[in-house]
């Protein structure tokens, strides 16, 4: 491979060590710009803070602290606007925006890198946009959680067949099981909350993994920017990335949440199922079969949460084997955690529409919900409640009758009671009214069940919570 050389471009840091410009492909595989431009608020909100700080200390005259201030406001107006012309020969987001201040302020743009390094700005940047993504996949779950408890209060009473192993288990509300997502949710809520909590602190003037000699003030600039306190070790402060694997984890787990759902919604929207049907808004048809009405929405949320765990993966593996400080590998890591930020808030937008606007088919879920001998549970439970039989002769019992009603093809509530005494003597017509799916549903009414009832004060506690703001 030949190696092109050209000039190293104003603001670019090779300074006086190098002779010549950089290989174009090294410029290539070492520009990141394309991918950190996104933090150009942050890099402007941290840079207003440490020129101020600057400022303040007498580091800098109050004169160039004005000019720098005008100068990043004007290039915050430019890339609002579009007028702003990135380069790959300038790196990164910071020098992209330093070699512009440049070209607005003269000399005194070259001041507002004292005491400062691009590895203690890069990592402020980076908590900044990370704290406030964390804030904003919180609400976006929380949309989805509102829907799930408006579609959960709906159906508080639709019965549908509970699993376990994918077979039929006993009859539930669909309410009561949308509620179980609202619960994960919460849990994914806490974790992002949790994240965005531990990762407040800030690394700025750790400078490029030492400290800096210059008189300046830390807990000056980390509350101007909102963080918690300073990082206690600038070599941590510089090399820590911690925050965005935990973060980026919070987000993988999400992740598979949803895809639990999606497949779910997939299954249940099949003909094989026909519980639900999801809106036009988010199906699509086939180019051959124009029968198709395909759940391509959920399935792409299915998909994106591998996406999701590929990032954290990527992470991980990135961190496994650096020594500390600071090492280019870390350039690496906002592909990964932007690419599952992103991906987690197409998935709850699409989720949260295909929630809102799901149909449901009360009369094939509950069909389906009485199949399979679905109630049997209850027949057990009734002849330990009113017989006080031991539980495990009641399974015992009841799964005899199991037997002989698949013998017979009917259901339990069809056998005749002169079969069902042979089996027990203790049976009687009693037993038929806790066989109905209703009664199964009803009788399940302790703490977290799914009785109606039950399902009723879930989702009115949610929402409530919801409109006063303390979830």
């Amino acid at each position: 491979m030949t190696k092109e050389n050209s000039k190293s471009p104003p603001g670019q840091f090779r300074g006086g060590r190098f002779t010549g410009g950089p290989a174009a492909i090294m410029e290539q595989i070492n520009a990141s710009i394309d991918v950190d431009k996104r933090l150009w608020r942050e890099d402007i909100e941290g840079s207003l803070a440490h020129s101020a700080m600057l400022v303040k200390q007498g580091i800098i005259t109050a004169q160039d602290g004005t000019a720098i201030e005008q100068g990043l406001k004007q290039i915050a107006r430019e890339i609002e606007s579009g007028a702003f012309q990135f380069s790959a020969s300038l790196e990164d987001i910071h020098m992209n925006i330093e070699a512009r201040l440049g070209q607005l302020i003269g000399a005194a743009a070259g001041r507002l890198h004292t005491a400062r390094s691009r590895n203690d700005q890069v990592a402020t940047d980076f908590r900044l946009w990370c704290r406030k993504q964390c804030r904003a996949l919180q609400n976006e779950i929380k949309s989805l959680q509102w829907a799930l408890c408006q579609q959960a209060l709906t159906h508080a009473s639709t019965a549908m067949p509970g699993f376990t192993h994918l077979q039929t288990a006993q009859p539930v509300t669909f309410g009561h099981h949308l509620l179980a997502y609202v619960e994960m949710l919460e849990r994914d809520k806490g974790r992002l909350k949790d994240a965005a909590r531990r990762m407040n602190e800030s690394p700025l003037g750790a400078a490029a993994l030492a400290g800096t000699s210059f008189p300046i003030d830390r807990i000056m600039t980390a509350k101007k920017l909102k963080f918690t306190r300073p990082m206690a070790n600038s070599i941590d402060a510089v090399s820590a990335r911690d925050f965005a694997v935990e973060m980026t984890a919070a987000i993988a787990l999400c992740g598979v949440h949803l895809s639990r759902l999606a497949e779910e919604l997939i299954l249940w929207s099949s003909s094989q199922f026909g519980f639900v049907r999801l809106s036009e808004d988010f199906t699509t048809g086939s180019s051959i079969m124009p029968q198709k009405r395909n759940p391509d929405a959920a399935e792409l949320c299915r998909a994106k949460s591998g996406q999701m765990i590929g990032s954290l993966n990527n992470l991980l593996v990135m961190l496994k084997g650096l020594p500390l400080a600071y090492a280019k590998d870390m350039q690496e890591d906002k592909q990964a955690l932007f690419t599952a930020c992103d991906g987690l808030g197409l998935c709850l937008g699409a989720m949260t529409g295909m929630i809102e606007n799901l149909s449901v088919n009360k009369q094939a879920m509950k069909q389906a919900a009485g199949a399979d001998h679905a109630t049997a549970t209850e027949l057990a439970d009734y002849l330990v409640r009113v017989e006080n039989i031991p539980f495990r002769e009641a399974h015992h019992i009841t799964g005899r009758l199991v037997a002989l009603a698949e013998r017979q093809n009917c259901t339990l509530a069809d056998l005749k009671i002169a079969d069902m005494k042979r089996i027990d003597k203790r049976l009687s017509k009693e037993v038929r009214k806790v066989l109905s799916v209703e009664s199964a549903i009803k009788m399940r009414h302790s703490y977290g069940g799914t009785a109606p009832e039950r399902v009723k004060e879930q989702a009115q506690s949610w929402l409530g919570t919801f409109t006063k703001g303390t979830r």
